[in-house]
């Protein structure tokens, strides 16, 4: 049976840019357009050029290999000419592939925010797109805020969406601009536009999430007729964000609703690396990844309770809707309080460390774990200080270096001009082959401090540890009042790329802390030996 072909549209680059605290620079926007490029997107919407230097710089060049580079902006103003309109000059003379203008398809709109006639707004959808095509461009028109136009006034929304097309857009997208339309309604409507001589093969789908629906919404307009989706990298975007792509690709290559019916241009291999490119996303804006995204999140093929661990190492089919590595993740049986000697045992054969099921020391070590949870650790979250746990227990760590003491101060006070300064100080002393040595650091608070003064001097480990950073640190109170008790969780990588975590938990916050740094370092000794699962450090 032949498959219809759908058509992949990414607006990172422009409606992800509108995201709160998202700023690309042009350099983040060549490299986003390169990893897009590679996955195999049909469409790299890559900004308005003309709105921003680094849009108008960005535009200066074509930016991808395989896929189309579109060129956003409005459409020509009403009562000026194509050839006058400057927003139009700039959109033209763009080294884009195709031209994407966004067109008011809502009368309110068009009175209230164009200040136009509505006959003027259908002139300039028509004369845009013939001044698009004229320039040896591909058309689109995104029709926006086109479903809730289409209750209040269906006429006139039809006749944008078909004036678009009859002066010879490519494609004609139906957008859901505020996101509140329900996937029932956008079904009825996008059959109806059909109905109305808009052939599908040129309607596209642009859904916002501020119901939570842009996924179930993109997927019954393409259930319609739709054969275009637009979308963003891990579904950023205003408010509450776009359609998110790293969950629809995988839906649709994976699904057999979708998959026996349709094709996209990304080929299994390319579909494999999708988890590493949602999280290279996250890592260049500086965020950490959400872990309970569909497909691509840590947890997404995580299993904590024991019973379903038991089944899942089984038969992976139980309790798994996809196979991980179609999506580029794994399998995670995690250890924790709920989990039973299944998962223990896969998590310790998956990190090379070979237990029988009826030793002793796995019974104890399942004992202490526990007991640790319900102090407070968090070892699904930690990684890197499950796996040190379980060594020592199992077969012993090599002691590195021994921390003997360690104390730190915080000063509030006036400088010479008069400013107001908070300064921390750390004193930390370690032992290192018998030998004891002190250091001190200041830091900008507590924790820089102490692990500022703890790695200033490890001896003959100290050039193993040069390129050790901390990533991220996050604390949660797990009781309340002056009293209660602090977990820290402390993400590390080195200039390998690894990244792990560790945990501390204490009644006092710097010693939590200082506990996590602790099994950070030892943790980075161990995997420059190869004595530590690289699972650890993914």
């Amino acid at each position: 049976m032949t498959r219809e072909r759908l058509y992949l549209f990414d607006t990172t680059l422009r409606d992800g840019q509108q995201t709160p605290g998202v700023d690309f620079s042009v350099e983040d926007k060549i490299t986003i357009a390169g990893l897009l490029d590679a996955f195999g997107m049909d469409y790299v919407e890559g900004g308005y050029p003309g709105a921003n230097p680094t849009d108008t710089e960005f535009f200066t060049r074509k930016r991808t290999q395989d896929a189309r580079f579109v060129a956003f902006g409005m459409t020509k103003r009403a009562g000026v000419s194509v050839s006058n309109d400057p927003g139009m000059a700039t959109l033209l003379r763009s080294q884009s592939d195709a031209v994407c203008f966004v067109a008011k398809s809502w009368d309110y709109h068009v009175r209230v925010a164009l200040g136009c006639s509505n006959e003027e707004n259908l002139e300039a959808i028509r004369a845009s797109v013939e001044a698009a095509g004229a320039s040896a461009r591909e058309a689109m028109v995104d029709c926006e805020h086109f479903f809730d136009g289409f209750k209040a006034n269906p006429d006139y929304a039809l006749a944008c969406a078909r004036t678009a097309y009859e002066a010879g857009a490519r494609w004609v997208v139906l957008c859901d601009t505020n996101g509140g339309t329900q996937p029932s309604e956008v079904r009825a409507i996008v059959e109806k536009v059909i109905a109305a001589g808009i052939p599908g093969a040129n309607l596209g789908i642009h859904a916002h999430d501020d119901t939570g629906q842009a996924v179930a919404n993109s997927l019954a307009a393409v259930e319609a007729g739709v054969r275009q989706i637009q979308g963003t990298l891990n579904g950023i975007g205003e408010r509450c964000g776009n359609a998110n792509l790293t969950t629809l690709v995988p839906t649709l290559m994976l699904k057999p609703a979708y998959a026996d019916r349709f094709a996209t241009g990304i080929s299994t291999e390319q579909l494999a690396g999708i988890s590493h490119l949602s999280r290279a996303f996250d890592e260049l804006l500086n965020r950490a990844p959400e872990p309970q995204a569909p497909y691509v999140g840590a947890s997404a093929f995580a299993t904590k309770a024991g019973i379903h661990a038991s089944a899942i190492l089984k038969e992976p089919q139980t309790y798994e809707h996809v196979p991980p590595e179609t999506v580029g993740n794994r399998r995670r049986v995690m250890v924790s309080d709920q989990g039973g000697k299944a998962n223990f045992l896969a998590e310790l054969k998956r990190r090379g460390i070979d237990v029988p099921r009826d030793d002793a020391r796995l019974d104890a070590l399942i004992s202490v774990v526990k007991e640790r949870e319900a102090e407070g650790y968090a070892y699904e979250g930690a990684d890197a200080s499950f796996e040190l746990l379980a060594r020592k227990m199992l077969h012993g760590l090599p002691e590195f270096f021994r921390v003997t003491s360690f104390r730190c101060m915080v000063e509030r006070r006036f400088d010479a001009n008069g400013q107001l300064k908070t300064v921390s100080e750390a004193i930390v002393k370690v032992l290192v082959d018998g030998e004891e040595k002190m250091s001190v650091a200041e830091g900008h608070g507590p924790v820089n401090a102490l692990d500022l003064a703890l790695r200033k001097d490890l001896g003959k480990y100290q050039g193993e540890i040069s390129d050790l950073e901390l990533a991220d640190f996050k604390v949660r109170i797990l009781n309340g009042g002056t009293e209660a008790i602090t977990r820290v969780l402390i993400e590390s990588h080195d200039g390998t790329g690894a990244r792990w975590a560790t945990v501390g938990v204490s009644e006092n916050i710097i010693d939590a802390s200082f506990q996590a740094l602790m099994d950070s370092i030892v943790y980075k000794l161990m995997k420059n030996r190869e004595m530590a699962g690289l699972v650890a450090a993914e």
